[in-house]
């Protein structure tokens, strides 16, 4: 079976209606010092303010919500120790997932 890697606005809907109430809506604020040296607007998006620190938990727990059962009862790893092992754990302990 052949997977598309491309991204269609379709599975952004999907992927945003899946995390809603999992993750934090986190806002973008407006960067008037780095506006004013790249000449141009800059918003920074504060990913620093979801529950692990980073907006790696969005991807861990949309991947993992789409394995079986069987898949899921074999449990995750992941090969880090920053901010992707951070987000595949929280995700793992929200969707009843154990390390093999």
């Amino acid at each position: 079976m052949t997977t598309s890697l491309r991204v269609r606005p379709d599975d952004v809907a999907a992927a945003r209606k899946l995390l809603r109430g999992i993750v934090s809506a986190t806002p973008m604020l407006h960067s008037r010092v780095l506006s004013e040296r790249l000449g141009g607007a800059v918003f920074l998006k504060c990913e620093n303010l979801q529950r692990t620190g980073s907006f790696k938990s969005r991807g861990a727990y949309v991947r993992i919500s789409r394995l079986t059962d069987a898949e899921r009862s074999r449990g995750v790893v992941a090969a880090s120790a920053g901010n992707h092992a951070q987000g595949v754990a929280f995700a793992a302990a929200m969707l009843g997932t154990r390390p093999p």
